[in-house]
């Protein structure tokens, strides 16, 4: 019997990803935003006792986009779903994969063990860079 590969999702994650600041517009973010592929950015922790959040795009369509609000007068802050659900980078991808579906993620960060984001990974990441790796 053959032995199983764990893929870990440090394997499939992308190191380069956007922080923003909670108080930016969403032009602003949009305007700023260097790393497009990830489909979100990060919002940044206001202080050391606050917790990371996270916009998809998906979340600007929704609340701005489809209710027809200005870019212009919407900070990140109203759509930012926080506290950002995190992922280990030591996770086995399958594990990662079941925890998305479980909670209708599509992306997540990854943090270190000292709660730094060192990442994003996505079920993308997780299908296209994975996948075929196990089998």
């Amino acid at each position: 019997m053959s032995e199983r590969k764990t893929i870990r999702v440090r394997d499939v994650m992308k190191h380069e990803f956007d922080m923003v600041d909670g108080l930016s517009t969403v032009r602003q973010v949009l305007n700023m935003m260097n790393h497009v592929e990830t489909k979100c950015v990060i919002v940044n922790k206001r202080n050391e006792d606050d917790e990371y959040g996270i916009v998809v795009l998906a979340d600007i369509a929704r609340h701005v986009l489809a209710k027809n609000k200005s870019p212009d007068r919407v900070s990140i802050y109203e759509v930012m779903t926080k506290p950002a659900v995190v992922i280990n980078p030591g996770m086995n991808i399958r594990h990662a994969s079941s925890l998305f579906g479980r909670l209708g993620l599509s992306r997540a960060p990854v943090v270190d063990g000292k709660g730094d984001i060192i990442g994003i990974v996505s079920h993308t990441d997780m299908v296209l860079k994975g996948l075929m790796k196990l089998y």
